[in-house]
């Protein structure tokens, strides 16, 4: 690998977990680049991007930071005050400013399906937490892909806290100082993709339009893993 080449650092989000990468690291790694996906533990934004950030800190140079759906909340945050972050780049991911939560946004606008109906709330330690409802995983996440594939992806599923998801983003965001690309999923039925179009727009982030589900990184992994190289070379 190339010493000028940025270590690429994969961060999912809700629902999922850094599996949900494995299309896409294939397609960077033998293009001469590291990548780390990182285990997002889905408990609230602070404490979910100070350990994104401890990871990014980690690594000796140059970092790309990407981010699916909540993850883009946690890219947003973690690179307010880290050096090494020379680019962020959105996968079908929320892009909040100061102040936004990721439900905020993803309701701002018609057409999410991500909801009370569709998902079930748990208890765990006092903290209530949400997960899709099995039969409602395929339509709201992944409605590209096969079914089979999606009853697997529902049941390995990580529940993530509702706070993560109902509380606004502390501080400035990272992209008002980084640049940023982002992929819309013009099919998204968790973001919107008229949600996506203005979060991006609004960042003045390089826009890529994908004709994909919300899990667009596990059905078009070559198309995401194209615009993270593209964000990577300009921040080389």
């Amino acid at each position: 690998m190339s010493s000028k080449n940025p270590t690429i650092v994969l961060v999912h989000g809700a629902f999922a977990d850094s599996s949900s990468w494995n299309g896409v690291v294939p397609g960077l790694q033998d293009r001469g680049y590291e990548v780390i996906a990182v285990s997002n533990p889905l408990r609230g934004i602070d404490n979910d991007a100070a350990y994104v950030a401890s990871v990014v800190k980690a690594v000796d140079g140059p970092v790309v930071l990407v981010g699916h759906s909540y993850g883009g909340v946690l890219i947003s945050r973690a690179a307010q005050e880290l050096p090494n972050v020379h680019a962020l780049v959105y996968i079908a991911a929320f892009q909040p400013d100061t102040g936004e939560s990721a439900l905020e946004l993803a309701t701002r606008f018609p057409g999410a399906k991500l909801g009370p109906d569709t998902t079930a709330v748990l208890v765990h330690d006092g903290e209530p937490e949400l997960r899709i409802k099995p039969e409602d995983f395929r339509e709201v996440f992944a409605g590209d892909l096969p079914a089979g594939t999606t009853e697997v992806m529902a049941a390995t599923q990580r529940p993530v806290t509702q706070k993560a998801l109902t509380t606004g983003l502390p501080g400035e965001p990272a992209w008002r100082k980084l640049p940023s690309w982002a992929l819309v999923a013009t099919q998204d039925n968790a973001i919107p993709a008229q949600a996506q179009e203005f979060m991006a727009e609004r960042a003045g982030s390089k826009i890529v339009r994908v004709d994909a589900s919300h899990a667009v990184a596990v059905s078009n992994p070559d198309a995401v893993a194209d615009l993270i190289l593209d964000a990577a070379k300009a921040g080389a």
